[in-house]
């Protein structure tokens, strides 16, 4: 293992253990220094113990340096490999179904990695293609996408495809729902993208009237093929409980889903470990509208993708089929729903 390919191990762990930020940034920045260094000198200052001495290189980063250029698996990576696996349970044989995941962020917004990293990590997990679903502009703490921003990342995108085939990355956004249940992109705009999530990030304790009105309103929309994470609930694993840290938003179940049936709008399974959205619950209540499901990371690094396991496992204990999971379609056949969902 490489020194820079130990480091971006590191990082990619770290994330999937939903470590703090800052230590990853720490170790992709160290792998950003070894890059700019002449050829031999990483050599020669790891042989004179003077890798701490380059600007972004510390303790912790030139231990991981040190050992993989002598040749080894860094002990930090071992060890974070065991601490944050992410195992499947009774969602393996749904798991194995999963060709893609429908929302994903990149550092166009507030990812942590670019589209292709990304991608390439998509493709070490046996995807088949992975929708890039960036914020829209009114999140501005998230640095939303406005048009121009939005139509540069479609170029890119556009280019990436040719490098990546058969691979495939799928245009999408996830998309503000706002105060009037109106959505937070250029219609024009929302009809050219392959994916649209729609989620609330604001208001979120609103009254329970208007929030099903917000809501209903945004699933019933010609331009919206999923509702994200529809609670908005933030949650803490505590061994057997489940505490949670921001409560769920108020709203009436019944018609939300109802309208999401009604306009063939997937419900998303947030497989995200603070997130577990919708709860059982209201899970149980989608199904019963006979809605579709997609299973998404909301992913904002590579290592995130993983946590569709999580989400695999949670579909699998609710016995959903695996052809009402809209992820489990191939990429023609989610296009051809997503076309076929905005003329109804």
């Amino acid at each position: 293992m490489e020194a820079i390919e130990a480091l971006e191990r590191v990082a990619y762990l770290q994330d999937r253990g939903l470590l703090p930020t800052q230590k990853t940034a720490a170790f992709l920045k160290a792998a950003e220094v070894l890059r700019t260094l002449p050829e031999g000198e990483l050599e020669e200052r790891v042989a004179a113990g003077t890798l701490t001495e380059l600007a972004g290189i510390g303790k912790s980063t030139a231990e991981v340096i040190t050992q993989a250029t002598a040749g080894k698996v860094p002990k930090r990576i071992v060890d974070l490999e065991a601490a944050t696996a992410i195992g499947i349970g009774p969602g393996a044989e749904l798991r194995a179904a999963v060709k893609g995941d429908c929302h994903t962020h990149s550092t166009w917004s507030d990812g942590g990695a670019p589209i292709a990293t990304m991608a390439r990590a998509a493709i070490e997990l046996g995807h088949e293609y992975l929708v890039v679903t960036d914020h829209s502009p009114r999140l501005t703490v998230a640095h939303g996408l406005n048009r121009e921003r939005l139509l540069a990342q479609l170029d890119e995108i556009e280019a990436l495809n040719a490098e990546l085939a058969p691979f495939r990355l799928l245009t999408g956004i996830e998309v503000d729902i706002l105060i009037d249940g109106t959505l937070d992109q250029d219609l024009d705009l929302l009809e050219r993208l392959d994916v649209v999530v729609a989620s609330v990030h604001s208001k979120l304790s609103m009254d329970a009237k208007g929030m099903t009105e917000r809501m209903a309103l945004a699933a019933s929309s010609p331009h919206v093929d999923i509702l994200g994470h529809c609670t908005g609930r933030k949650v803490k694993d505590e061994g057997d409980l489940l505490k949670e840290i921001r409560p769920q938003s108020s709203f009436d179940a019944e018609l939300v889903f109802a309208a999401c049936a009604q306009f063939g709008t997937a419900v998303e399974i947030n497989s995200r470990p603070e997130r577990q959205d919708p709860p059982d619950e209201l899970l149980a209540l989608a199904l019963e509208w006979d809605c579709f499901i997609s299973i998404d990371t909301d992913a904002h690094s590579p290592g995130h993708l993983e946590f569709v396991n999580y989400g695999c496992d949670k579909a699998a204990n609710h016995g959903i089929e695996t052809d009402r999971i809209v992820n489990t379609w191939s990429a023609e056949d989610l296009l051809a729903w997503t076309r076929d969902h905005a003329t109804t």
